[in-house]
């Protein structure tokens, strides 16, 4: 699709792939993907050498907080986000659900549905993504779940003329190098290509091709596997199955990084 438009306001909406981890900063903050296109689209926004200084200033929110299913980001992010009418609107969601031990797809088909045909209603140029998977059991293990949504998701693009990002197709995407050391998001690297993506997307000038493979490596050995397979059960997979147990959300309380539709200072 060939937009090629200059946006003068983006909002996000979503869950911790949208909120930005695990692109950390040295605060202890989280980039991502969306706060790397927010800061293209601005500097794409300024007006060129002899047009008015008058021009829109760039404005950016990301409604996105983490550990936030289908129904949530439906029910508590996209009015707010379609009531701020801003140009360009991204939607990410549904893999948390997907991902849980029980789940029925059919229900958050319908809730993405729902969602997306809340933030259509604002106006804004609507962005949807084919959510990436990491190369391994867990990928295998939900794919199926994953394609039943990710076909929704393209039928929900045609009706409401949304792009649709092919992330799941991603060759570069699915190799573990670009996840982070909790094997659930990307780093800072699969941020970057993920930005670049929905820039080209977008129809804007395309700079080195987000997809291209990383190089071959050799894989670790056997006891640096095992190294990371402890670090990782301990730090990560044992807090994420206690929250299950408990009924808890990592997201519970926590509120959006940028609520606003402001003035973007990057």
């Amino acid at each position: 699709m060939e937009i090629n438009a200059r946006y003068t306001s983006f909002v996000a909406v979503g869950d911790s792939f949208t909120e930005g981890m695990s692109d950390g900063l040295p605060d202890g903050s989280y980039r991502g993907w969306a706060d790397l296109l927010a800061a293209r689209l601005a500097a794409a926004a300024r007006p060129p050498a002899g047009e008015s200084a008058a021009a829109p200033v760039f404005r950016y929110a990301n409604l996105a907080v983490r550990g936030k299913l289908i129904g949530q980001i439906a029910d508590e992010q996209c009015g707010p986000a379609a009531a701020m009418g801003a140009d360009l609107v991204t939607l990410v969601g549904g893999l948390n659900d997907v991902l849980r031990p029980r789940c029925d797809v059919d229900r958050v088909c319908a809730r993405f549905e729902d969602a997306a045909g809340q933030l259509a209603a604002g106006g804004g140029q609507l962005v949807l993504m084919r959510s990436p998977g990491r190369q391994g059991p867990v990928l295998e293990r939900f794919r199926p779940r994953m394609e039943q949504l990710f076909a929704r998701i393209d039928e929900v693009a045609v009706r409401h003329g949304a792009v649709v990002v092919d992330l799941y197709a991603s060759r570069s995407l699915s190799d573990p190098r670009m996840w982070g050391d909790d094997r659930l998001h990307l780093n800072a690297e699969g941020h970057r290509r993920v930005a670049e993506a929905v820039w080209q997307a977008l129809g804007q000038a395309a700079e080195p091709d987000w997809d291209t493979p990383l190089p071959a490596a050799a894989p670790p050995d056997w006891r640096a596997r095992r190294t990371a397979d402890l670090r990782f059960a301990r730090e990560h997979l044992v807090p994420w199955l206690g929250r299950r147990l408990t009924g808890r959300s990592s997201g519970d309380g926590r509120p959006a990084k940028r609520p606003e539709l402001l003035p973007y200072e990057g």
